[in-house]
């Protein structure tokens, strides 16, 4: 279905209205972007730094999640199998947010992404903890 345009400069897309936002299909930058939700940060520099941080931190501790050990080896198994649920839970939703956050095609969502996964990653790693520790949850696969 091609865009229509109507006289108020409204365009409709597959049925969604657009006020005067072009959806982007390719990276670009700037920060006049919807990241989420509707009319967010929409131009404003204070709104998308904001988003920008909230992108990083998800991704940290998306990192920090996957790499840490929660449970303690002696725990009631039916306790560790809720814990490892609410983590599972908690890592898959921050997971999708950032992989969302990242559909709105914009260079700097990108960066603070993967920088935030790095970064967890790096601090979070085998090489500051005992070894042979096993964590709480399997790593994700990509």
């Amino acid at each position: 279905m091609a865009p229509k345009s109507s006289t108020n400069g409204t365009t409709m897309m597959m049925g969604h209205k657009m006020h005067g936002m072009m959806m982007h299909m390719t990276f670009f930058w700037g920060k006049d972007t919807l990241i989420l939700f509707n009319g967010f940060p929409a131009g404003n520099t204070g709104h998308y730094v904001l988003a920008l941080f909230m992108i990083f931190i998800m991704s940290i501790l998306i990192e920090f999640i996957s790499h840490t050990r929660f449970i303690k080896p002696h725990t009631n198994p039916m306790v560790a199998r809720f814990i490892q649920t609410l983590l599972h839970f908690l890592r898959i939703s921050l997971a999708y947010l950032v992989m969302l956050a990242l559909m709105s095609f914009n260079g700097g969502v990108f960066l603070v992404a993967i920088l935030g996964h790095a970064l967890g990653f790096f601090f979070s790693t085998r090489a500051y903890k005992e070894p042979h520790q096993p964590f709480d949850l399997p790593p994700m696969t990509c």
